[in-house]
C-alpha cells in the first residue's frame, strides 16, 4: 500500500510502515487513521510490525493547527490518539519503533506504546513538552510514561518537560538502544524479524496479560480526562 503520508510494504513477515507526511509527521485524523487501518491489516499477514518516520523526523505530536483551534477540535483529536496508542500497547503482534528523528510529545508516548524502540544516533530531541507549553499531561500519556520510564527519571520526564536526547533517552527508557542513522532500517528490520519468531499466542496472551492493568486504567479515565484536552486542569 503506497499513500501520501504513510507507506505499507510486507518484508518477509515483518509489516514495515513509514510515516511521511513531508514535513514533520504530525499526529492528525488522516495519519492516525492511516496507521490504526495497516496495523488492523498487518494482524492478518505479518508476524511484527516496524514502524519508522522520514529522515531526521520521526513524529512531532499532535497536528498543531488542530491543538489551537479550540477544545472541540482537540478532544476528539486526541481521544483518537489514545485509541492508536492502545492499539498499538495491546496489539497482538510485536511492534518495532525504528525511530528515525525527533519524537515530541505524542511522538514519544508512540516510543512508549511500542514493543522494542531503536533510535538513530544524532542531535534528535525525544520528549513529553506538555507542561511546557502550558498543556495538562492526559492519563493515557501518565500512565504509559509510569509503566516504560525508570521510576527515578518519571517526575523530571513527565511533570518537570525534560527533553532528552537519543543516549539519554535510551537510559531512561524512551528508547532500547540507538543505532547509526544509516544503519537503523536494518537495525531495527533484524529485530522486528526475531520477535516475530516468538511463538504465538503464546506472546499475545502474555503480553495482554502484562498490560491489562495499565490498560484498564486508561479504558476507565479516557471519556471523563478529555475534558483536560485544551490544558485546563483536571
Amino acid at each position: 500500500m503506497t499513500g501520501q503520508i504513510l507507506n505499507y510494504t510486507l518484508n518477509d513477515g515483518v509489516a514495515v510502515l513509514a510515516m511521511d507526511d513531508g514535513r514533520a509527521n504530525a499526529l492528525g485524523h488522516a495519519m492516525i487513521d492511516a496507521l490504526k487501518s495497516a496495523l488492523l491489516r498487518a494482524e492478518g499477514e505479518a508476524k511484527s510490525v516496524l514502524l519508522m518516520g522520514r529522515d531526521k523526523r520521526f513524529c512531532a505530536g499532535f497536528d498543531l493547527q488542530v491543538m489551537a483551534s479550540g477544545v472541540e477540535n482537540v478532544a476528539p483529536l486526541v481521544t483518537a490518539g489514545a485509541e492508536l496508542l492502545l492499539d498499538i500497547y495491546t496489539h497482538p503482534l510485536p511492534i518495532v519503533i525504528g525511530c528515525t528523528g525527533h519524537a515530541m510529545a505524542a511522538g514519544a508516548l508512540l516510543l512508549l506504546a511500542a514493543d522494542t524502540r531503536i533510535g538513530a544516533e544524532g542531535e534528535f530531541k525525544i520528549g513529553l513538552p506538555e507542561v511546557a507549553i502550558h498543556m495538562t499531561m492526559p492519563i493515557f500519556g501518565l500512565e504509559l510514561a509510569r509503566d516504560r520510564l525508570a521510576r527515578n527519571h518519571l517526575t523530571a520526564a513527565v511533570t518537570q518537560a525534560r527533553i532528552y536526547n537519543p543516549h539519554e533517552a535510551a537510559q531512561i527508557g524512551y528508547l532500547d538502544a540507538t543505532a547509526p542513522a544509516a544503519s537503523l532500517y536494518e537495525t531495527a528490520l533484524a529485530r522486528a524479524r526475531e520477535l516475530g519468531a516468538l511463538p504465538q499466542p503464546a506472546f499475545r496472551n502474555t503480553k495482554r496479560k502484562e498490560r491489562a492493568a495499565t490498560v484498564a486504567l486508561i479504558r476507565d479515565t479516557l471519556k471523563a480526562d478529555s475534558r483536560g484536552f485544551d490544558g485546563a486542569a483536571s
